[in-house]
This record gives structure tokens, sequence and C-alpha cells, in this order.
């Protein structure tokens, strides 16, 4: 089956959450035929707490405002959303989440389990892997941003029959030299042709109290090569933009590698017990 993705690279302010950003971008993505839309990490609320207590404020239920708002533009537009949002859970703890939305229901509510740099301060670390729910758009997991840089959970989204994986990512801009392109956007890359399914990184755009981004948004063949991409060069700012591109769902369920290898039936997993 072949679908269109978007990933969506937009602003997003701690100190002027403004939901309508993340709506024109939805609707150009729907616009250009994606039935998959994937939305930045906090992709309402913005990013840079400056504490616990700035993030608790911004925190919303799993049936909050935000997710409502994603709901309704699934049900009214005819697609799968994936965006991430600050949840506030049941038991009152704050969550790095991204939700799952198809045909205005929820069918997948994640919490980013690896935490970067402060995000320990607020947030509470999810506890479960990724895993690859049915969608319209074909079977889709959720990473979180630093989530993608640990092969182990790739793999472990692959294993479960993901065909793409969704990965909502605020990627801060840190140094490097000015000919190379962004290690984390290399990591996804690698990510996608050595477990063979497909990639798309909705990353943000727009200075937030002193922080600036990657603008690493793309789509990923399960090739491992990109279909689209930002291609923000370094020292340039990252601006917003609506990337799409049409995926085969197919061709992530055919792990061979020219006639003689195959992705998963060459692994030697009584050989990785170290791992653990």
């Amino acid at each position: 089956m072949e679908v269109r993705v978007a990933a969506c690279q937009i602003e997003a302010r701690v100190d002027s959450p403004d939901p309508a950003v993340a709506v024109a971008a939805v609707r150009q993505a729907a616009d250009a035929g994606a039935r998959l839309i994937v939305l930045p990490e906090q992709a309402v609320s913005g990013y840079c707490f400056a504490d616990a207590d700035e993030a608790l404020a911004a925190a919303e239920p799993l049936d909050g405002p935000t997710v409502q708002l994603l709901r309704s533009l699934s049900a009214e537009l005819g697609c799968v959303l994936v965006a991430g949002y600050c949840e506030r859970g049941e038991s009152g703890r704050i969550y790095d989440s991204a939700v799952v939305v198809d045909a205005g229901e929820v069918l997948q509510n994640y919490r980013k389990v690896h935490l970067w740099g402060r995000e320990a301060e607020w947030f509470t670390p999810g506890s479960r892997p990724p895993s690859a729910v049915d969608t319209r758009a074909g079977r889709v997991a959720v990473m979180i941003c630093y989530d993608l840089e640990f092969p182990e959970f790739a793999r472990l989204a692959a294993l479960d029959g993901a065909d793409i994986i969704a990965a909502p990512c605020n990627w801060p801009l840190l140094p490097r030299p000015a000919t190379e392109r962004p290690l984390e956007l290399i990591k996804a890359q690698a990510s996608a042709g050595t477990n063979k399914v497909h990639i798309v990184v909705a990353d943000r755009c727009g200075p937030e109290r002193g922080t600036d981004w990657i603008g690493g948004s793309a789509v990923i063949d399960a090739s491992g090569y990109l279909l689209a991409d930002a291609a923000t060069p370094y020292g340039e700012t990252a601006r917003p933009v609506v990337l799409t591109a049409d995926l085969d769902t197919d061709t992530p369920r055919d792990k061979s590698l020219g006639p003689h290898n195959n992705a998963f039936t060459d692994r030697r997993p009584t050989l990785y017990t170290g791992l653990t």
C-alpha cells in the first residue's frame, strides 16, 4: 500500500503556546494528500520550561484540549496524526508523551522512555517499549526524540511489525563541523536501513529561551536514504516547513537483503545477551 506521509516542522513556545500553528501545518499536509501527519515533540506547549512548576502548569491529561484538538482534526480530515504533548498522568506525574490518533480515536499514548538533559527534572520516564499499532496508514510505532538514538528501541519497533516509526522530535542545535550533517539525522537513517523500516521525523524550529534547533525533519525510506528533508545548513536558522513523501508500506515487511541475507533471520540473539 502506498501512503503519503508528512513531517511538520513548526514553532512552539512555552511563553506563548498557539495551537493554531499546529492546526495550519496539519491542514497544509492534509491538503497535500498526507494520510499520516507527524508533528514535533511538545508540539503546542513548547519545550524549554524554566522549572517543574512551569511544566506542570502546561501539562494536560490525555482527554485535555490538545489531544481533543488532534482528535477533531483527525476525524475531520480523515488522517492519522502523531503529535507530542506535555501529559499530566493519572498520578499527577508529568510525561513527555505522544499520541497516535486515527479517525478521531486515540489508538496509542506513548510516554518517552529516554529523557534528555533537564527533562528528568520534571518528566517521569515512560516504562514501556515502543509497539506498533494498526492504522489506516499502516502499522505505526512511536518514539520521541532521544529514544530514536538507541538502536535497541528501533529494533524492538521493527520486530513488532512497524511499517513506519513516527518520531516527534526537538533536536537542539549542538556544535558540529560546518561540513557535516546532524548526527541525529544520520542515526535515524542508520536505524531505518538497519531495520528496513520507514522513519518520519518531525523536528521543530524557532529559537526558544536561548535554544535553537537543528530543523532536521525528514522522511527516511526503509533503505535508510532520505526521501525528503528540511536540510538546514549549519549556521542557518531552521524554518517552518511541511515535508511530504510517498511510502510503500509493503517494503518494510520484506526484510531480505538480496538473495542471500535477511535483516532479521541473520541475527544471532543468543550472542547478544550482554546487552541486558
